[in-house]
């Protein structure tokens, strides 16, 4: 297995319990937490149901889209004997919230983070048995500003006596050959080779698809030195594009289901809001995207996500422009995009539809259709 983020930590503890040997080729170590997946309970989803609208009130007003209430506590107002019993109650809950809830300057405070990175690392150490093998896994970034990684029984695989790590820190990759994988320090023979080696986030998937705006302009020419949008939906140049999950968007910081469906409601009454009014195209300007990205960059330098080489800032990809892409506002961002519309869509050029036997045809349909 080359890889280690979330798919390989994922992938490990599964090819361990059947592989007659396991090498893991690790480039960087991760903080993981246990997932503690349990079947749920149908009181759960009972009182889910009968409180879905207050549930989804505290969904829309979390800075992350969750229904739980984040801590308003410094990490450093707490003994360090109270901060150990909120981690390890957090640990054994399982999941994000030991990240997300446990203080509310996590992310945000170097001093703070330490305190929790440091818990997670001395979980590592207890958890692995071979202090050689517990150092290779010690992460060296603040916890949180990587995608943060849950697990089933992550560390615990390097207890088992047919898993061997392979720190490439040490011992690069030279080659893969027919055979295996050439390290500096020689060859590990396999029979099977498993790529968990991270993806092209948050751009890729558009750049692949490369759509053409005006003057025969790709979307790959446009952004070859920043992911400009306007709103993390709309860019300059690119009439009647519209993202949903786009850089500038909050995206994968923020429930993804709830934030997609957010925004696409906002893409139609974009689209109602065209045709109501005879309009034919709309367009971001260059200045409000700008502006845009100076608000992004802004409010993430209050945090410590900048600071990682992590796929929030394209660090995974060769070649890819090194940018925060990623709106942390939460509830502000999605109050930012409906201000922008209930301004008659400022920061946009608004275009006249151009009358044609084309378009009329396409009008008698809709009008048909709506019948």
């Amino acid at each position: 297995m080359i890889g280690t983020g979330s798919s390989g930590v994922q992938a490990i503890p599964e090819i361990a319990k059947t592989a007659a040997h396991l090498t893991v080729f690790q480039r960087t170590p991760q903080y993981s937490i246990p997932a503690r997946n349990n079947p749920i309970d149908p009181e759960v989803v009972r009182e889910a149901r009968a409180n879905w609208d207050s549930i989804r009130a505290k969904m829309h007003a979390s800075p992350l889209g969750s229904h739980y209430v984040p801590s308003t506590r410094s990490a450093l107002e707490d003994s360090s004997e109270r901060r150990q019993a909120v981690y390890e109650e957090l640990w054994q809950t399982g999941g994000l919230r030991l990240l997300f809830d446990s203080y509310a300057d996590i992310l945000t405070n170097k001093e703070a983070n330490r305190t929790l990175s440091d818990f997670v690392k001395a979980k590592i150490r207890a958890i692995v048995r071979d202090s050689a093998t517990a150092a290779k896994l010690m992460p060296d970034y603040y916890i949180g500003t990587k995608r943060q990684l849950i697990d089933y029984g992550y560390y615990e695989t390097f207890n088992r006596d047919n898993v061997e790590l392979v720190d490439l820190r040490e011992t690069p990759i030279r080659k893969i050959n027919p055979t295996g994988v050439v390290t500096a320090k020689g060859e590990h023979l396999l029979d099977m080779l498993v790529f968990a080696t991270g993806f092209d986030a948050i751009s890729g998937a558009l750049l692949r698809l490369n759509p053409k705006g005006r003057g025969g302009v790709t979307l790959k020419e446009r952004w070859h030195e920043r992911f400009d949008s306007y709103l993390g939906i709309t860019v300059a140049g690119f009439p009647n594009l519209f993202m949903i999950h786009g850089p500038g968007s909050p995206s994968v910081l923020f429930n993804m289901p709830l934030g997609a469906e957010l925004e696409s409601q906002w893409i139609g009454n974009c689209v109602r809001y065209l045709r109501e009014h005879g309009l034919g195209a709309i367009e971001p300007t260059d200045a409000a995207s700008q502006s845009w990205g100076n608000e992004l960059s802004t409010i993430a330098n209050e945090t410590l996500f900048p600071l990682a080489d992590s796929w929030y800032t394209g660090a995974n990809i060769p070649g890819k422009p090194r940018q925060f892409c990623v709106h942390l506002g939460g509830p502000l961002y999605f109050q930012r995009i409906k201000e922008a519309a209930d301004k008659g869509y400022e920061g946009f050029v608004l275009e006249k539809e151009v009358a044609s036997a084309a378009t009329d045809g396409l009008r008698k349909r809709r009008e048909e259709s709506s019948m």
